[in-house]
């Protein structure tokens, strides 16, 4: 954000990147934020660390205060894993509404929304695997399915990124396959599918018309009094095309979510069943329901070349634009 007179050598001429924490960043991090909280001999920060990425160290600070709080809460001497879990879920699903009382179509519109994006998820090889969807009201969504990668991710191959649209559109997709109607619940899907088709064609050289070309620089001299913004250096003719291929992308990806449901309607309707008698499904209890995950799934195309991520994210909370959770 500074002028580059003032990175002229010999002035501030070192730059430090301080990025997000990976596994093992976490795992420390985890161990200092905890050295004066009694912890049960379950608790694993290992795992707590692989189950938390994109998380900085103030999140996981404060995940520690949020499971300490909860084991007091329940009259724990000592904090377990499940109060971390709970911590977890509360940070990054956002906290539980138990006071918002959906009416039965209302549920019944959320659960097939959340199985849509769930079923997606489950049906695709190359997604994240799912960590929980629930029906439960968090934060300001009715309800919400979050995945979580295996692996750090600072890659975003194109076929990942195509995916993550499909994964996006499908709860609007199941509500017109299972309704018969649309609802506003998938504003935020729309908004974020919007986003990274957007940085899809703009910024990581992804589509096959536009080729390897960026389209829009940043503006950062906000110290001098002008708004942070991009610089539009392309043609209006440019400008349509662009738009054309983030509507073809957004098209794409949604007949490809009514194609996998529309294919997988059995497996739509008993995951929203059990979504409506149960209100929380974890990865393993979806497993449980519909067996093995298949190996290849309809309209899996082979995977593109990997394309750099790094310094190239849109403002978001999270690191990774292809964020791993949609809301209702």
């Amino acid at each position: 954000m500074l002028d580059p007179a003032l990175l002229r050598p010999g002035r501030f001429d070192r730059q430090i990147v301080i990025d997000q924490p990976d596994l093992q960043g976490r795992k420390k991090i985890l161990e200092v934020s905890a050295r004066n909280v009694k912890l049960a001999a379950d608790v694993d920060f290992e795992v707590v660390a692989r189950g938390t990425p994109g998380l900085s160290g103030a999140d996981l600070a404060n995940l520690v205060n949020e499971a300490a709080l909860l084991a007091a809460r329940r009259n724990r001497d000592a904090v377990t894993v499940r109060d971390f879990d709970d911590a977890k879920d509360k940070i990054m699903l956002g906290m539980e509404r138990k006071s918002v009382i959906l009416s039965d179509e209302e549920a019944r519109t959320t659960a097939y929304h959340e199985a849509g994006h769930a079923l997606i998820a489950w049906l695709m090889p190359g997604s994240d695997p799912i960590h929980k969807v629930t029906i439960i009201p968090r934060g300001h969504a009715l309800g919400v399915t979050h995945t979580l990668p295996v692996d750090e991710r600072r890659m975003v191959k194109r076929q990942y990124a195509v995916d993550a649209l499909a994964r996006a559109l499908a709860g609007r997709a199941a509500e017109e396959i299972a309704m018969g109607e649309i609802t506003s619940g998938s504003a935020q899907d729309i908004d974020h599918a919007t986003e990274v088709a957007r940085w899809m064609v703009c910024n990581w050289g992804m589509s096959d018309t536009l080729g390897p070309v960026t389209f829009g620089k940043e503006e950062r001299h906000v110290f001098l009094g002008r708004e942070m913004g991009r610089v539009k250096d392309y043609s209006e003719a440019t400008a349509v095309v662009i738009d054309q291929e983030i509507r073809r992308l957004i098209d794409t990806a949604l007949e490809r979510a009514r194609t996998l449901l529309s294919d997988n309607s059995d497996k739509l309707h008993i995951l929203a069943k059990a979504l409506l008698e149960r209100e929380t499904l974890t990865g393993a209890e979806i497993d449980e329901l519909f067996g093995r995950k298949p190996a290849v799934a309809a309209g899996q195309g082979p995977a593109s070349a990997q394309t750099p991520a790094q310094g190239a994210e849109p403002p978001r909370s999270s690191a990774d634009p292809v964020t791993p959770s949609e809301d209702r």
